[in-house]
């Protein structure tokens, strides 16, 4: 199974016994599975198999399924009740019998509540399984049609969910160089740009901040040297980038994965955000800031995106 969204339409039709049927399934996102059928009266009694189909082939999403049935042949027409009738001409002999009456024609008497009822097409217990097993059988039919049109739709997303990653990668590797070059600044030998980043800058602004702040009170060499090393240790963001670098190689393994990924991949946005957070926290410069805002950017593009992976 490739990456699939949880968004798709699907339709199925048929005829069983003369009763024309359709089904008509649609999904949008979802935590889990959730499912809602609309069926005519008298079917609820096949809800529980729908629903096992369902399951069988969809993992996450919120599916809407309406089922349209045809009536029975001769449902709907009217029919004499034949208890009520006998009730009714009963009661005409009763009261004949105890005065003069005329005799009462057929139109008078067939509109006695009652005597005259509607057919409801009642059927067989043999039929109504049957016409269940059809209708279930039809809406496998039209949950395989709503599977290939989430896949359809996933091949689009998987390919913007990969792109995304790429990005990802450029950024990650920009800031790498970046940190390498605030590495090899601190031995002198990383160009001006970086300088402000470097043990030794970060010590001479600190050793001048405090003179602002002493005024004529001096601090010792050496701990102005302690203050610097430890904000150049807080200021590397080299663990964070390694593991970005990994995130990476995980996005594109389960972008790879035959399962449902949709979950494991909105995890791995929210580890990606983590990392791009600190990193910007971390950010001593203008430049690394900004690839780790572009990094975020690109993250929560990413996790838009997730939302609609099954």
């Amino acid at each position: 199974m490739t990456v699939s969204s949880m968004t798709g339409f699907a339709r199925a039709e048929g005829v069983h016994e003369g009763r024309r049927w359709s089904w008509e399934v649609k999904s949008v996102n979802g935590r889990g599975l959730e499912m809602r059928f609309r069926l005519p009266p008298g079917l609820d009694h096949i809800e529980p198999g729908l629903r096992k189909a369902a399951a069988e082939r969809l993992s996450r999403g919120s599916l809407n399924a309406f089922l349209s049935l045809d009536k029975p042949a001769g449902s709907g027409l009217p029919k004499v009740n034949e208890a009520a009738l006998e009730e009714a001409l009963k009661l005409i002999e009763t009261i004949g019998a105890r005065i003069e009456t005329e005799r009462p024609r057929a139109e008078g008497v067939l509109a006695i509540r009652g005597v005259i009822e509607q057919d409801d097409g009642e059927e067989s217990e043999e039929t109504r399984a049957a016409l269940g097993k059809a209708l279930t059988e039809g809406f496998r039919n039209a949950v395989e049609g709503l599977q290939k049109a989430r896949r359809d739709e996933g091949a689009t997303l998987k390919a913007v969910l990969a792109a995304q990653i790429d990005d990802i990668e450029r950024l990650s590797a920009l800031a790498r160089a970046h940190a390498e070059a605030h590495v090899r600044c601190s031995s002198g030998k990383a160009p001006a740009a970086h300088a402000e980043t470097s043990p030794a800058a970060i010590r001479d602004r600190i050793a001048a901040q405090l003179k602002e702040l002493l005024a004529n009170n001096t601090v010792a060499e050496e701990r102005l040297a302690q203050e610097a090393a430890m904000l150049a240790v807080k200021a590397d963001v080299r663990e964070e980038l390694d593991r970005l670098t990994a995130h990476v190689e995980q996005g594109r393994a389960l972008l790879g994965s035959p399962d449902p990924v949709g979950r494991r991949l909105d995890f791995l946005t929210q580890e990606f955000n983590r990392e791009a957070n600190t990193l910007c926290s971390k950010a001593q410069d203008m430049s690394l800031k900004r690839l780790g805002l572009d990094l975020k950017t690109v993250i929560d593009q990413m996790r838009e995106q997730v939302q609609n992976v099954e």
